[in-house]
């Protein structure tokens, strides 16, 4: 009860009450059978950037492989008054039965294309809107916000130090999860470390040289304890005139006449360019060439950068607040629509208007490809077409702007691969459990498909993500009805 609840806290309550009020309408329409499609997209890349990163897919497969509700959970939602019996009896006796196909963890996404997509009974379809979208928006938030750090820094590993500053302990773990994949070197949270088998890192708090009657006795001590480690923090009183010196010292004094050498130093204030090529200066004329420099305070991708422009003598970097975070852009756009519902034994497609351009939807149930140049392995764009449309990679395919329909381009050498892959049949998870260094080692494989001006920070190309003909047709159809009946043509 540390956090003022029970730990065990079940997940399969963790919805919005709309998806429970909606739910029990359901039942008592007697749709509790009723099959509907649902798609999970986002609207906009975090920052402006080129392209987002699929996170968060094995918390989601936990999460749906572990759907029920106790007798605690019932008798709660049983005292609100809102339910039906019966409805409180369907749950009692729940089993998750739909279907879901995903994108790939450290896959590359773009806006409107479906990610996640979910197909079976209509309570269990909605039910799980919250979950779906708070897993892989968290994660594919910070995943998107980690790559552009790592990019940034130009093959320098990046440490993930945010812990303390996240919100929430599952956002702590969760997020140095999500940075791993998309190429953090390593983070300062012993229990994600622990859980997922990232590398664990750190070096010291500035506490460590205060608790000492100076900061060499402080360096002393902790080459002592770490011979083979030992990486200083020199920020403490003065970078220049005491912390280097006193590292320098500690090497020549306690490390070197053991054999061992310093390892690195690090710098968590100050001007981080001048410090790092003054103390590269120093420990160069002190022969300690080897030694690494790490800087830290509060980095994100452009400081970064503008430090390697400068000049910066720095071999590696440590991340918090602005990584754990995404403090620049703290929301990932994804949302949960209806996109097919069965009616009267045939599945019919619903689309969403809206007075608002950016809130339409694509209707009806679809699969999505990506298309890759044959001789480059560069991809060319993503296609979302209707279920059961075939795209014959074997001749020229003309794609076009589905705002701007006059912007076309035809592929002439292109391999066409659908990028939905089933997670679950009937409600049972039937693929294969992937470790945490396949899905980054993944990630960075995808991420070589990708065009450099993809990778831009600052206006970087558009990624083209086009509707099959017969799907634009569709919702061509739905646009021009004038009614507003059904949600269908």
């Amino acid at each position: 009860m540390a956090n003022g609840w029970d730990q065990d806290i079940n997940l399969s309550m963790l919805t919005d009450f709309y998806e429970l009020t909606m739910s029990n309408a359901y039942y008592k329409q007697g749709m509790v059978n009723t099959t509907a499609v649902f798609d999970m997209f986002f609207r906009d890349i975090p920052e402006r950037g080129g392209f987002a990163i699929m996170a968060g897919i094995e918390q989601l497969v936990e999460y749906l492989s572990n759907l029920h509700f106790s007798e605690q959970d019932l008798a709660y939602l049983e005292r609100l008054g809102y339910f039906d019996p019966g409805f409180l009896d369907y749950l009692r006796h729940f089993k998750f039965e739909c279907d879901v196909w995903a994108i790939p963890e450290g896959m590359p996404i773009f806006p409107g294309e479906p990610i996640v997509k979910v197909k079976g009974p209509i309570i269990q379809a909605q039910m799980v809107e919250t979950m779906v979208l708070l897993t892989i928006n968290h994660q594919s938030l910070i995943a998107t916000k980690s790559s552009r750090i790592v990019r940034a820094a130009e093959g320098r590993p990046i440490m993930e130090f945010g812990a303390r500053r996240a919100q929430g302990s599952d956002a702590s773990i969760l997020g140095a999860r999500a940075a791993y994949i998309a190429g953090v070197a390593g983070t300062s949270c012993t229990v994600a470390g622990e859980i997922f088998k990232i590398p664990a890192l750190g070096t010291m708090a500035h506490s460590w040289v205060q608790a000492f009657e100076s900061e060499f006795a402080a360096f002393a001590a902790y080459a002592t304890a770490y011979p083979d480690e030992c990486q200083l923090l020199v920020d403490t009183y003065n970078t220049l005139r005491c912390g280097v010196p006193n590292a320098i010292r500690a090497s020549r004094e306690v490390l070197e006449p053991r054999g061992k050498r310093l390892k690195g130093i690090r710098i968590d204030s100050g001007d981080l360019a001048y410090l790092s090529i003054r103390s590269r200066e120093m420990l160069d004329e002190a022969g300690l060439t080897d030694c690494k420099i790490t800087v830290s305070s509060a980095i994100d991708e452009y400081l970064i950068r503008d430090l390697l422009h400068q000049g910066a003598k720095v071999d590696s970097f440590g991340v918090g607040e602005r990584l754990i975070t995404s403090r620049s852009e703290p929301v990932f756009s994804g949302v949960y629509k209806l996109s097919a519902i069965e009616a009267k034994g045939v599945m019919e497609p619903r689309m969403k208007l809206s007075d608002n351009p950016e809130k339409v939807t694509n209707p009806g149930e679809k699969e999505l490809y990506r298309l890759y140049d044959r001789d480059t392995g560069q991809v060319e764009a993503d296609l979302i077409t209707l279920l059961g449309e075939k795209v014959d990679d074997t001749k020229p395919l003309t794609i076009f702007d589905p705002l701007h329909t006059w912007k076309r381009k035809t592929l002439a050498n292109f391999r066409a691969e659908p990028i939905l892959k089933p997670l679950f049949r009937k409600g049972v998870f039937c693929t294969e459990k992937r470790d945490i260094e396949e899905i980054r080692s993944f990630c960075q494989g995808q991420l070589e498909t990708l065009w450099n001006s993809l990778k831009r920070f600052e206006n970087p190309q558009e990624y083209y993500v086009d509707l099959s003909v017969d799907l634009w047709d569709l919702k061509e159809t739905f646009l021009r009805q004038e009614s507003c009946g059904w949600g269908r043509p």
